[in-house]
């Protein structure tokens, strides 16, 4: 059956659905010897397509693959940097780099630290960055100074990022020391760079942020801690209850 190349590549752990789309306008993509367009179909058992000259075929699909990542700072949440940076796929084993279509779901800045989901399934990649759905993501934040009342009720109840207004927020003094302010915040939406960017907005520098979990998935469970660089793959009652949450059977 044809299906949207984009969607095809997102299925086969190719790319996301996103980044499927840039590979195709950069003519990385072609559909029987001819460059692919956005919007064009294609059927893998009839059709012949190939990604930088790699061909992509029914057999040759892997088998989707679920990781939890502590990233360490300096890493960036992407597969390839024009610029050679050490990237997210870079911290993992060879056999898992090159053939799986594993890509980040979502993204930690370079500064930022913690939990970051990798997987090759495109599907559920599309689902967790849609608006529609809000997973709880579970953040420290150490701030430089000592925010108000009114600063973190604002917070709270939403702040307007580039003309919208954010969801509500939860927020937790966890300690405050002479000029540092340890804070828990739990959000249901990730906008680009969100907790730096309005902690800005407040007149506040964020000194340290780390993730801690996404949903149900955390760095430290059942007692063991992944620690900084290394992985662990989703059991099978995670995978579960991520499709659950966004509606994916």
């Amino acid at each position: 059956m044809s299906e949207r190349i984009q969607k095809l590549l997102s299925q086969w752990g190719i790319a996301s659905r996103r980044h499927a789309e840039d590979l195709i306008m950069a003519g990385r993509v072609t559909l029987n010897g001819k460059p692919a367009q956005l919007g064009d179909k294609a059927d893998p058992a009839h059709d012949r397509l190939l990604v930088d000259g790699k061909p992509i075929k029914a057999i040759n699909r892997p088998r989707n693959l679920y990781l939890l990542l502590n990233k360490p700072k300096d890493v960036l949440s992407t597969c390839e940097d024009p610029r050679g940076r050490k990237t997210v796929l870079d911290l993992l084993p060879s056999d898992l780099q090159q053939g799986k279509g594993l890509h980040p779901v979502g993204r930690l800045d370079r500064n930022s630290t913690g939990a970051l989901l990798l997987t090759n399934d495109g599907e559920l990649t599309l689902r967790l960055t849609h608006p529609r759905y809000h997973l709880p993501k579970t953040y420290d934040v150490w701030l430089e100074g000592h925010p108000s009342d009114e600063d973190l009720e604002q917070w709270r109840s939403g702040m307007d990022l580039d003309g919208q207004k954010t969801l509500p927020a939860t927020l937790e003094i966890l300690e405050e020391t002479r000029d540092q302010t340890h804070l828990l915040i739990t959000l249901t939406e990730g906008r680009n760079r969100q907790i730096r960017r309005l902690a800005e907005d407040l007149g506040f520098v964020v000194l340290k942020l780390n993730r801690r979990s996404i949903g149900p998935l955390k760095l430290n469970e059942r007692g063991k801690t992944l620690s900084s660089g290394q992985f662990r793959f989703l059991t099978p009652a995670e995978i579960k209850f991520l499709k659950k949450q966004v509606n994916l059977r």
